[in-house]
């Protein structure tokens, strides 16, 4: 029986040690985690080694020279040039009929609205009848003034008799001038109920609803005086010297619109608080222009030469602008000093020479020594070194 035994052990041992073998590598395994597989396979993989990154492909450019314009940027409103308050020349009366709304182009002489005429029309007839009152009265006592003088020479009239004819004949032809004039005033008022336009222009406002009691002197429309608009900026006193009538400017509106105008009038004095001055620029017609709007402009003052590149080209970093030229098939980065922007180009005031070819776009891709693959020249110009 302790046969048995020794030869069932000599039989177990090895099985047990291999199992408690296989149970430390299965824990080592699953200790290391996910990459386990590949430490099982080991040499015996067929995977190939991850390829190496290819190289960027860019285009290249070179910088430009052009004639950029100088300008003397500034602020301020658009207002029209000379906004014509139309009132009511009489007082005491209802708008009857209002014939105009905002935004209507109007001529001279144009009726806009109209008051209520009843009674200044019973006031002129009644105007017109003594004047006709007046005339006949004034027409008698002249022929009875002729009369006394007639007798007067014949010496049959006494001269107090004819001095009291003649001064009747005078006090009846006054008071024909005093109804004469109370006729034409009373016509005036009539025609006054007939509000007309006083100028060409647009009606910026309407004051005033149709059966309102209007009194004499309120307003009733606004009129922008033959749709004029300009531009009102505040420059600094010693920015008024650089101006003068007749200069282009160019305003930038909201939404991406613009507008053209030139210098109508320079301030010749500055406020003594501000320290400024007002420009005044005459804008040409546009639908996009409205008077209150703020406006950013540019007052055109001279053209001057620049070096400039796509904007695109131009890498800002850390507070700094670079670009990057290529060397032996590598990217090296130069720092450039930049100046202002336009229609999508950036002037380079410092830091790269004319013609130098640079990358054109995707430059914040790029590093300094970064390999690199030119898909086009700048010019199919060989490609010189920075320096």
């Amino acid at each position: 029986m302790s046969r048995r035994r020794s030869s069932l052990t000599l039989l177990l041992g090895p099985a047990i040690g291999l199992t408690a073998l296989l149970a430390v590598l299965v824990a080592v395994l699953l200790t290391i985690g996910p990459p386990w597989p590949s430490l099982v396979r080991g040499a015996t993989s067929s995977e190939p080694p991850p390829a190496a990154p290819s190289a960027l492909s860019v285009n290249l450019t070179s910088a430009a020279r052009e004639r950029w314009p100088q300008t003397l940027p500034a602020v301020g409103s658009i207002a029209a040039w000379q906004e014509v308050v139309i009132g009511a020349e009489i007082g005491g009366l209802r708008l009857s009929e209002l014939l105009v709304e905002t935004g209507d182009r109007v001529t001279r002489g144009q009726l806009l609205a109209r008051l209520a005429t009843g009674t200044l029309r019973a006031e002129l007839k009644a105007s017109r009848a003594a004047l006709r009152e007046a005339s006949a009265a004034a027409a008698e006592a002249a022929r009875a003034a002729e009369r006394a003088r007639t007798l007067h020479q014949r010496e049959t009239l006494a001269i107090r008799a004819f001095e009291q004819a003649v001064a009747a004949a005078e006090m009846a032809e006054a008071r024909l001038e005093a109804a004469r004039a109370r006729a034409q005033a009373d016509q005036l008022r009539l025609d006054f109920t007939d509000v007309r336009a006083p100028d060409d222009g647009v009606i910026s406002a309407v004051a005033a609803v149709e059966g309102a009691l209007v009194h004499a002197g309120q307003e009733i429309l606004r009129l922008q005086r033959q749709g004029r608009l300009e531009w009102r900026a505040e420059l600094p006193g010693p920015d008024l010297a650089r101006l003068a009538p007749g200069q282009s400017v160019r305003l930038a509106l909201s939404g991406g619109e613009t507008a053209e105008g030139r210098v109508r009038r320079v301030s010749p004095q500055v406020d003594p608080l501000t320290r400024s001055g007002i420009v005044y620029v005459d804008l040409e017609p546009s639908a996009v222009l409205r008077a209150g709007l703020f406006a950013r402009g540019d007052i055109l003052l001279d053209l001057r030469e620049v070096m400039t590149l796509p904007d695109t080209a131009v890498l800002l970093r850390d507070g700094f602008s670079y670009v990057f030229g290529i060397e032996d098939g590598r990217a090296r980065q130069q720092k450039v000093t930049v100046g202002a922007r336009r229609d999508g180009r950036i002037e380079i005031r410092a830091g790269l020479e004319p013609g130098m070819p640079v990358v054109e776009a995707g430059v914040g891709f790029l590093s300094d020594g970064l390999t690199v693959r030119v898909v086009v020249a700048a010019g199919g110009a060989p490609l010189p070194a920075l320096r």
